[in-house]
């Protein structure tokens, strides 16, 4: 078992470990910028969709569209770049908005980029693997089976560790950059060679005729769902702590390779849809073909280079999904830490990861696949409010930081209030643009989840003004308990548990189901066997009781005597001592009965105050 768990899980890793695990600018664009690079496949290709009822002429629309949102990626890029150096050990927008708008708005932040992550696994995942299955379409029927096959893929190589996730990850990544960006030079050097008039490889589906105007509402659609390009680039901010000493100029380096790259592909594919005559085909239509495929078809024909670009393009969105297991997870333990999310999501598991980030994460994406049946598509237009959602937070927590500094700049706090004011706007627009679209479940998402992350903050605070204590130890009312201790036999099970019990009290009682021949042959063992050793050494014997269950049941009877014992005692202690076997091998597990686990889980949701469960565990040999 062990093997098999160091072969799919690695080895574990010592604490001390940690910076040999952190990661460089190379590899920290494939694990935190797969999201935002992959945008590139489906963000330009969402706004051409939009200016498909105005035909040929919406092509002249792209440019300024992808302008816009190239503006306003590059006042997020200045802003992040200030979230990184102002609060270097990660957290990102919950951090900058939580230390700097308060508790909640904090939370707000958060639970937009939980849900935005979430969603980013699924309908990544799923995306990349309807265009497989669009190219082989023998493989639709098992479209769920492979979707849920890359996702505990990734689940199993980010539970590896970050270093880990950014080799495997790294030779799709700049694969699919050297190919798109391959296609916009090649694109460009055929139509500057050409006097502007290049010669398509294969020509692009005519356009439709305009069936509408273009009114400012469809520009602004198309400019909402553009917008969707910029995902994930919040995600080096989240995850500062996870770079190589100097974090902080890494991560900066990081993001700006990923900024830059992202803005060169939205504006090479902008130019190239205008210059080459190619936009978006009805997705519903039986003659769909995406955005990028007739883009390549045009500049360099059906041939190799086409087949190896589509595959990479496939590889990288199916792979987006792993910038949500690298930031899930951080975004998760930064709330868990201020005791707003269950505490072990600060843990690190085996591997120097937060473990029960990855599994909620990979719980939550397939539940998402399963309930769609892998086709998640419908979910592209939620993503941006999340993302935008927490843009604005943070760059409006960047301002607030700027003026509580004693040297305060006046240029930072320019740049991140233009920068709050723009992604607000962006934000009121997809929220208007894309309601109807399904935005309206994201808007309900996150106040659920922020209001369940205020109850789990409410909880801990509860339990610890409870559980706080500042007085000196209490010595009184510490006699011995009644110790109880349930047993079907006399065996050496049984035998182990009264010897302890003996040796915490002088009270003791053996409890034991009425069960025919079974209760017979203890009876007439017990005084022999039990009585007579006890009292030789001078102690008080056990006293057998018998409990009688007329419906056969075992455990119920054995929990009301607890119950009843304790009304008996007073102030003492009860203690049920329960004795357990321990087979060697696991799948022995199911050989035995485990009343035990069973009679001990029951006694902590039932029993008051005054009962202990203590297990004691008789571990065989052979």
């Amino acid at each position: 078992m062990r093997p098999l768990i160091e072969f799919l899980f690695g080895k574990p890793l010592a604490s001390w470990e940690d910076r040999q695990e952190r990661i460089g600018p190379i590899a920290g664009v494939p694990v935190f910028g797969l999201d935002a690079l992959s945008s590139a496949a489906y963000g330009p290709e969402a706004a051409l969709t939009i200016l498909i009822p105005l035909g040929a002429a919406g092509l002249g629309y792209i440019t300024p569209i992808t302008l816009m949102i190239v503006l306003l990626l590059s006042a997020v890029y200045f802003s992040y770049r200030q979230t990184i150096a102002a609060y270097p050990n990660g957290g990102g927008s919950y951090t900058v908005a939580h230390e700097n708008l308060g508790v909640r708005t904090g939370l707000l932040a958060a639970a937009a980029l939980m849900i935005d992550y979430v969603l980013n696994v699924a309908v990544g995942i799923s995306a990349g693997v309807g265009a497989l299955v669009s190219a082989a379409p023998s493989l639709l029927p098992h479209r769920l089976s492979i979707c849920l096959g890359i996702l505990v893929l990734l689940t199993l190589v980010n539970l590896r560790g970050l270093r880990e996730a950014g080799a495997l990850f790294m030779l799709p990544t700049w694969f699919f950059i050297g190919t798109l960006g391959g296609t916009i030079v090649w694109g460009a050097a055929k139509y500057f060679a050409s006097g502007g008039h290049p010669v398509v490889a294969v020509r692009p589906p005519p356009l439709g005729k305009a069936t509408e105007a273009a009114a400012a509402w469809i520009l602004l659609k198309a400019f909402a769902s553009g917008c969707t390009a910029m995902t994930g680039v919040e995600a080096v901010s989240n995850g500062v702590q996870a770079f190589q000493e100097k974090v902080v100029d890494n991560a900066r380096i990081t993001l700006t390779v990923i900024v830059a790259i992202l803005i060169v592909m939205l504006l090479g594919i902008a130019w190239l849809a205008r210059a080459y005559g190619v936009g978006a085909i009805d997705p519903a239509s039986a003659q769909y073909q995406s955005v990028l495929s007739q883009m390549i078809l045009a500049v360099a024909g059906r041939g190799i280079f086409y087949y190896v670009s589509i595959g990479s393009i496939l590889a990288v969105l199916a792979l987006s999904a792993n910038t949500s297991f690298a930031d899930f997870p951080r975004v998760c333990r930064a709330v868990a830490a201020n005791r707003y999310l269950p505490w072990g999501f600060t843990t690190r598991g085996r591997r120097l990861v937060y473990s029960q980030g990855v599994y909620v994460l990979a719980f939550l994406s397939a539940l998402l696949l399963v309930v769609f049946g892998g086709v998640t598509d419908r979910l592209i237009p939620l993503f941006a409010v999340g993302a935008f959602l927490a843009f604005t937070l943070s760059q409006a927590g960047m301002v607030m930081h700027w003026r509580k500094q004693q040297s305060r700049s006046r240029v930072n706090e320019l740049i991140n209030g233009i920068g709050a004011l723009a992604t607000g706007i962006t934000l009121a627009i997809i929220v208007v643009a894309k309601f109807t679209e399904g935005a309206w479940i994201t808007i309900l998402l996150i106040p659920l989840l922020v209001g369940t992350m205020i109850a789990v903050g409410h909880h801990y605070r509860r339990v610890g003004r409870e559980i706080a204590a500042e007085t000196p130890l209490d010595l009184s009312h510490l006699e011995p308990p009644l110790v109880l201790v349930p047993i079907f036999s006399w065996d050496k099970l049984g035998e182990k548990a009264i010897r302890f019990a003996l040796t915490i009290s002088p009270d003791v009682r053996a409890v034991h189901v009425e069960s025919g021949e079974a209760t017979d042959a203890l009876c007439k063992k017990w005084a022999e066997l039990v009585e007579e050793p006890v009292r030789r050494s001078n102690r008080r014997p056990p006293e057998l009781i018998i409990v009688e269950s007329p419906y056969r049941f075992i455990v119920a009877p054995i929990i009301q005597y607890a119950l009843q014992a304790e009304k008996e005692v007073g102030r003492r202690k009860v203690a049920v001592i329960v004795p357990e076997l321990r087979e060697k091998h696991w799948y022995h597990f199911m050989l035995h009965n485990q009343r035990g686990k069973a009679l001990i889980a029951l006694l902590m949701l039932y029993a008051d105050k005054r009962i202990v469960a203590i297990n004691v565990p008789w571990y065989v040999e052979s």
